[in-house]
């Protein structure tokens, strides 16, 4: 497979950028919806979406090619990674501490190195090791603000089920690198398949609830942006460049997180928050040499 690292990166770029947006329309949205209701409605306006982009690019012809056995891989996949991650991860916030749910959130890239090397037989170097933990360390920093015993992982089955779905998302993530449809196609079927599964849980596990005005922007920007055409970058990531190159350069969005709290919200700028930026850079360099 030929590859394009300089393509990744741009890719990455934006997608980081994107998913930076995650706390604050988390924050927003969910002032009035439970996170079954708010997947619901991001997941639908994402499916909408790629079905228009899929329909105006023509790319909509593909639907009638595709095989069972592409049929199930595929929503196998989109339950993975557009359902099942986000509500673990929603699940952990209500119940369990912020932070202990952050940190746990960000051992998807190391889990993308792992079954890189076992799904994709791509080479775990130790400058690949190396990398993960210089990003891991980084994110640690900048989550705890230096302070290391603010994390207590005491709550063993909601900490498990966030870890559970950090790998699920890195399983998606190895596992699309498979998959040789076009991706608005491909997302079409992911965010149809998380509409599906959020519209079931919330019928099941909460209520069925119309979105009011204040939560209608926050869904429109996870829908189409966070949760939307992050997924078309992230995927076009991947196919540029090997998934165990890409992992590290996921540990640039919390800081990116941290720039738009700052920003947005008056959040102070800490000293600690340079030196955990320093060590994610350093990460990616390492990464790439």
């Amino acid at each position: 497979m030929q590859y394009s690292k300089t393509k990744s990166l741009i890719y990455l770029s934006l997608c980081v950028m994107l998913w930076a947006l995650i706390p604050i329309v988390s924050k927003t949205g969910q002032n009035s919806l439970d996170n079954h209701q708010f997947l619901f409605y991001s997941s639908l306006v994402s499916f909408l979406l790629f079905a228009l982009l899929s329909f105006f690019t023509k790319n909509y012809k593909t639907f009638k090619k595709l095989n069972a056995n592409t049929w199930i891989k595929t929503v196998f996949l989109g339950f993975l990674g557009t359902y099942l991650y986000y509500i673990l991860l929603y699940f952990g916030y209500k119940n369990a501490k912020g932070l202990e749910v952050l940190v746990l959130q960000y051992s998807w890239p190391i889990f993308i190195v792992i079954l890189s090397t076992f799904l994709l037989k791509e080479r775990a170097t130790q400058k690949k090791i190396l990398s993960i933990f210089l990003g891991f360390l980084g994110v640690i920093l900048i989550l705890t603000k230096g302070n290391f015993t603010q994390i207590h992982l005491n709550n063993i089955k909601v900490d498990t089920l966030v870890i559970f779905g950090a790998f699920a998302f890195a399983l998606f993530s190895v596992l699309s690198k498979k998959v040789t449809i076009d991706a608005y196609t491909l997302n079409s079927i992911y965010f149809l398949v998380a509409t599906i599964s959020s519209f079931i849980s919330m019928l099941l596990f909460s209520s069925f609830k119309l979105p009011d005005t204040q939560a209608l922007l926050p869904i429109l920007i996870n829908g189409l942006f966070v949760n939307g055409i992050s997924y078309l970058f992230w995927i076009k990531a991947l196919k540029h460049a090997p998934a165990s190159f890409v992992a590290p350069f996921i540990f640039l969005t919390p800081i990116i997180s941290s720039l738009y709290l700052i920003l947005f919200f008056g959040e102070t700028f800490l000293s600690i928050y340079l030196v955990g930026m320093i060590l994610v850079i350093i990460s990616g360099v390492v990464g790439t040499v």
